[in-house]
């Protein structure tokens, strides 16, 4: 009878871990989402369920805070993931703290509308093709704090 009982319990777990891993994040703040850590910093990342999806477009000019809050803890906002604002055509601007340190994998890849961007001293790595078909750009400005790009 054990068996009868475990079961059920053991699909509610396995049900969980699906939903959960179909989230790419784990907030949204002020329109952008969110990843967090137990050492009180946050990622910015991606909309959607995943990275290509329809509903990952940000648009318009989006200004990263420097903290967050998120179940009434403030978290500061240290990087921005990989593919974090990959394919967003409709992204004019975007607004980087200094609390920010990385810039992921193609965080910007394909952001046609984006036309400059400034990234702060405080950044000292960028990933790999982080502004790649970014046809609209025409300005970057890298300050001598990044080391590895």
């Amino acid at each position: 009878m054990k068996q009868k009982t475990i079961l059920p319990a053991v699909l509610a777990a396995v049900l969980s871990l699906v939903a959960t891993a179909a989230s790419a994040h784990d907030f949204e703040f002020d329109g952008i989402y969110y990843n967090y850590n137990w050492e009180g910093t946050s990622t910015v990342t991606y909309k959607g369920s995943s990275y290509d999806a329809d509903a990952n477009e940000y648009t318009g000019d989006v200004v990263i805070p420097s903290f967050v809050i998120y179940s009434e803890k403030t978290y500061s906002v240290t990087s921005i993931d990989g593919y974090a604002f990959r394919g967003c055509s409709g992204l004019t601007s975007v607004t980087i703290p200094n609390s920010i340190t990385s810039i992921g994998y193609e965080a910007f890849r394909g952001c046609s509308g984006l036309t400059s961007i400034s990234i702060p001293n405080s950044v000292t790595s960028i990933g790999d093709y982080a502004f790649r078909d970014c046809s609209g750009l025409t300005s970057v400005t890298i300050p001598n704090s990044v080391t590895i790009i």
